[in-house]
């Protein structure tokens, strides 16, 4: 697959759990179809600013337990940050924050499973 395939295909299912997870009642709220479009990318691009802003810090977030409830509560920060940016979105708190961040990756981790079965990597 080419790299913008790829992308694409990323995008619209990073899109497609935002808006699963919308309907949930999860913590997370998202109007339409196309707000998850933009709340996709809105989130990938908050992600990689903070990821890098991490790395400038010189902070690594290590494996196991520890790493994954950092990982996480990153990942509830930047829904947390992504909502003031996004009219269609609206998260309820923090723990509705954490919740949601929990939901999206767990959702994320089934659809990938799935499409990796019609040799769809994402």
């Amino acid at each position: 697959m080419s790299i913008l395939f790829s992308f694409l295909i990323a995008l619209l299912v990073s899109a497609l759990v935002i808006y699963i997870v919308g309907r949930l009642n999860l913590g997370l709220t998202v109007d339409s179809y196309g707000s998850a479009i933009i709340a996709a990318i809105v989130i990938a691009i908050v992600t990689a600013v903070v990821n890098w802003l991490l790395g400038l810090l010189g902070l690594t977030i290590g494996g196991g337990w520890l790493g994954a409830i950092v990982l996480l509560v990153v990942a509830a920060i930047i829904l947390m940050i992504s909502d003031r940016f996004l009219p269609g979105m609206k998260v309820s708190g923090f723990v509705g924050a954490i919740v949601a961040a929990v939901a999206i990756a767990v959702v994320s981790w089934l659809l990938a499973w799935v499409l990796g079965f019609f040799g769809i990597a994402i």
